[in-house]
């Protein structure tokens, strides 16, 4: 996370009660949540790449679903295997391979997607109990809100990677999520951006005056 959680706590006095995390990775994120005083019991979790998830549930962490999230359920797909692992997408890659040629895809699989909202009903996700969203999923942020849509008034805190760039070929800019977000009564009170990469991080919070 480019804007650190406790930073968040201090500027803006958040009040997070439960998280949704997609786009688990390696998990890296649980320290930062559990020292602002938040459960690992209240942190669910979804990641894209199935062996990540076993070796999550093996260092102990129970709330992980595998899943490859997008705005369509069971729409087949190709999902790109990264060396570095973190960079995997479902698209393929626009200025990331400039800016980072150390990074290449070397495997793919052919995967079906699901919607947020559907994952949600399928695994029992206590929504109703998590208020902060974070989505890092390269390139395809906008398209897992756009999944989650029905459940946005459940939450009041959306953290997400952004692009100032095609870093991806096709994905979404920060100004078309501020758009999308700004409909759901969300706006833009943070954002840290890496320019010389063209992506970066932003914190969404709801506006309480609408």
């Amino acid at each position: 996370m480019l804007i650190k959680i406790k930073d968040l706590y201090k500027t803006f006095n958040i009040n997070i009660i439960g998280i949704l995390h997609i786009g688990a990775h390696n998990c890296e994120e649980l320290e930062a949540y559990i020292s602002v005083g938040i459960d690992k019991d209240d942190i669910y979790w979804v990641e894209g790449q199935e062996n990540l998830v076993k070796k999550m549930k093996d260092k102990g962490i129970k709330n992980i679903f595998h899943a490859l999230i997008d705005k369509e359920d069971d729409k087949e797909v190709i999902f790109n295997i990264s060396n570095n692992g973190q960079s995997s997408s479902l698209l393929e890659f626009g200025t990331h391979s400039k800016n980072h040629p150390e990074v290449k895809y070397v495997s793919k699989s052919r995967c079906k997607t699901i919607r947020l909202d559907t994952l949600i009903e399928k695994k029992n996700i206590p929504i109703k109990k998590l208020n902060f969203l974070n989505i890092d999923i390269q390139g395809l942020e906008l398209r897992a809100l756009k999944s989650i849509e029905k459940y946005l008034l459940n939450i009041d805190y959306i953290y997400t990677e952004v692009n100032i760039e095609e870093v991806y070929k096709h994905c979404a800019k920060i100004e078309e999520i501020d758009e999308y977000l700004n409909k759901f009564g969300f706006i833009r009170v943070d954002v840290k951006i890496y320019k010389q990469c063209g992506w970066g991080d932003a914190f969404y919070m709801r506006n309480i005056n609408n």
